[in-house]
């Protein structure tokens, strides 16, 4: 029952409720996220192992949702005298996560260390307006 409930989260966008019935909770360019409150603080991890943050992934606030997009590019080659193997591996990774309403872009934080990307927006107080903007990265 609790994994029907999540559906029908209010939280969540439109856009967001067509992407999970497409792709699954675990589809191909969702990003595995982990959200919680600190104190007076949302905290949101996501999951972006071999990622470089500072040209791999964006994170940006706009209209009350916190987007999160990487985008992964790996290439292996291995030669030998008689034989030569590539492999490689690519994809885009995109998750919306709605914001408790009167979030400040300015307020939001990202740091990415070991991993794993943290995002923290602290709770607004009530009656105060969220815009768009693009928050930087910095490494832990």
């Amino acid at each position: 029952m609790t994994d029907l409930m999540k559906w029908f989260d209010t939280r969540r966008s439109p856009m967001d409720l067509i992407e999970r019935l497409f792709e699954g909770e675990t589809g191909s360019s969702a990003i595995r996220v982990e959200e919680m409150v600190d104190g007076n603080t949302l905290v949101v991890r996501a999951e972006l192992p071999g990622i470089d943050p500072d040209k791999d992934v964006d994170v940006t606030v706009a209209d009350g949702v916190l987007s999160i997009k990487a985008e992964r590019q790996e290439k292996k080659e291995h030669k030998d005298k008689d034989s030569y193997r590539s492999e490689f591996r690519y994809g885009s990774f995109m998750r919306r996560i709605p914001l408790p309403s009167g979030v400040q872009q300015d307020d939001v934080s990202a740091s990415y260390k070991d991993g794993v990307l943290e995002v923290r927006a602290p709770m607004p107080d009530q009656g105060q307006v969220a815009a768009s903007s693009k928050i930087p990265i910095s490494r832990g």
